[in-house]
């Protein structure tokens, strides 16, 4: 790939027949020439991924469905990304996994605390990003929705 930075993560994954492994292959990039943002990565390629996990939209939900954290966006992220990772890991991957993230957010202010809380759960370079605001989620209490895809 001309005119790329790559940082690759290696995930190995058994073969449907049990002998041997495959190897996922996740690197993330960016062109030269196009800004690379330091809390997530412009462009991830897969190559020799054998499952693919597309997470529904994860909302705070209390133990009872209803709305966890009201009021507290940081709160509610928090959960969001503990069920995004729950997900992951009862479909077989880790955080690594994850490739791609949709936020959104019921207001855009609320970026400083989002990159807060994506950075504990991703690291410094997370993955692929995009943020929205939107004028409301399926609840008027919630303030975050994030869903996810993963590669294994």
């Amino acid at each position: 790939m001309a005119d790329v930075f790559l940082r690759r993560k290696f995930f190995y994954t058994q073969t449907s027949s049990g002998g041997g492994r495959t190897m996922a292959k996740i690197d993330k990039y960016c062109a030269v020439g196009v800004y690379d943002p330091p809390g997530y990565s412009q462009g991830i390629r897969v190559t020799a991924a054998q499952t693919i996990l597309f997470l529904a939209g994860q909302v705070a939900y209390d133990k009872d469905g209803g709305v966890k954290h009201r009021g507290d966006f940081k709160g509610q992220a928090r959960d969001v990304f503990a069920a995004v990772k729950a997900l992951v890991e009862a479909g077989g991957g880790t955080l690594d996994n994850v490739v791609k993230i949709n936020t959104y957010v019921t207001d855009v202010r609320y970026r400083p605390e989002f990159r807060a809380v994506r950075e504990e759960v991703f690291g410094s370079k997370g993955p692929a990003s995009t943020m929205v605001e939107v004028s409301a989620l399926a609840h008027p209490d919630y303030l975050i929705e994030v869903e996810a895809i993963a590669v294994i």
